[in-house]
């Protein structure tokens, strides 16, 4: 039976409604008896593969040594707690040399913060964005070529819509005068109050995928001439990726809701997390070209030609922003759920039921980044207007993960 839509609006993450949540480990049951209905690596490359153009959520190729699924119960431990004090923090990048750069949402900066003794430097205001609702400085990424260029690319809400820059980060002069003149890469991406995506990553193809909402206006998500409710893949430079599903659009994937979670497994699969609206909070994989299916459908519904999640929550327990991919699992930040997820994968299947960590500890979980080697990094989000915020919120986590 098809999961029918309510049409009244939910904010993200809000706390506002409450229901009975119904556990996640039965939705899942649920969704590994239903199919798709139509036809990360870590994005720095740490797991040192290259991947062709067009990355997606495919079989794997012939000769392949046949996938292992990670042991259906995994552990969390919190290592420490890298760095306090942060304002709306949003967007995480690591550093090549292990420290991180986090973008705060409403202040529309970035700050470098030091790995080992949280110590942190302010970069600079990125010019141009305009903070209101869920809408300002928001995903940040690091350039395939960081090494010899220096530059950092920014996803934020301009006073006209949401768009994607990249600016020249030069560490040697002083604090706060670190970041260039943002050059406009790609622009037009509906903004509202609501639902801005704003997620960026490069693909281990080294191709630019940006998730991004619908804006409150539903009817954007099924218009594949719009940019919003999309997953879009593009060149470094703002141009439709070769290889793309739809003739000279940036358009990779559509019918989706609020995009804020993009990662890759170790076979160049990529995994997209999303706002349910009342019902359903999603985790997906991506195909090019599929059709997720809001506002039509929310969650698996089995509707013809809609691509079902490979796992869903009740938006109570979820309401999902940043993934990542470690240990054989996509792991993935929860706002209103205030708790980390934990999705063990075979393929593009769940291989067991998902399974919570850090419930209620550290409120809202907005970001979570690959570290390598077994280790997490977790950014809170209690300072967004939403939360609960603590004397030393927000921070940073280190987690070591199974």
């Amino acid at each position: 039976m098809r999961c029918m839509t309510r049409r009244t609006r939910r904010v993200e993450g809000t706390k506002i409604v409450r229901r009975r949540a119904v556990p996640a480990v039965l939705a899942a049951a649920l969704l590994l008896t239903a199919g798709c209905s139509s036809g990360g690596a870590d994005p720095s490359g740490a797991d040192g593969s290259s991947s062709p153009a067009g990355t997606a959520a495919q079989s794997s190729p012939a000769g392949t040594p046949a996938e292992q699924a990670p042991p259906a119960k995994g552990s969390v431990k919190v290592l420490r707690t890298v760095a306090t004090g942060l304002d709306s923090p949003w967007g995480l990048a690591p550093l090549p040399g292990g420290d991180l750069l986090v973008s705060s949402r409403d202040e529309a900066t970035i700050t470098r913060v030091d790995e080992k003794s949280g110590e942190k430097t302010d970069l600079g205001e990125v010019s141009g964005v305009s903070p209101s609702g869920e809408g300002g400085l928001l995903g940040i990424a690091l350039s395939p070529g960081f090494a010899s260029d220096h530059l950092v690319y920014a996803y934020f809400t301009s006073a006209s819509d949401n768009r994607i820059v990249r600016m020249l980060y030069d560490e040697k002069k002083p604090a706060g005068e670190q970041l260039g003149a943002p050059d406009t890469v790609f622009r037009g991406i509906p903004k509202g109050v609501i639902h801005n995506g704003g997620r960026i990553a490069f693909g281990p193809d080294g191709m630019l995928y940006a998730g991004t909402g619908e804006s409150g206006d539903t009817g954007l998500s099924q218009d594949k001439e719009s940019l919003g409710g999309k997953i879009l893949r593009m060149t470094p430079d703002g141009e439709p990726a070769p290889g793309n599903p739809f003739p000279d659009s940036p358009v990779y994937s559509y019918g989706h809701r609020n995009v804020q979670g993009l990662a890759w497994d170790g076979r160049q699969r990529l995994f997209a997390s999303e706002f349910g609206q009342d019902t359903w909070d999603e985790l997906n994989a991506i195909r090019p070209g599929d059709d997720y299916g809001w506002p039509e459908q929310e969650g698996a519904g089995g509707g013809p030609g809609f691509h079902d999640p490979l796992a869903q929550w009740h938006t109570d327990e979820a309401s999902p922003s940043g993934i990542a991919y470690a240990e054989g699992s996509v792991w993935m930040a929860g706002l209103r759920g205030e708790r980390l997820w934990r999705i063990p994968l075979k393929g593009t299947k769940a291989a067991a039921d998902p399974q919570a960590f850090l419930e209620g500890e550290y409120g809202r979980l907005r970001t979570v980044a690959a570290a390598g080697g077994g280790r997490l990094w977790l950014v809170t989000s209690n300072t967004d207007g939403r939360g609960d915020a603590k004397g030393d919120d927000d921070r940073i986590l280190e987690l070591e993960v199974k």
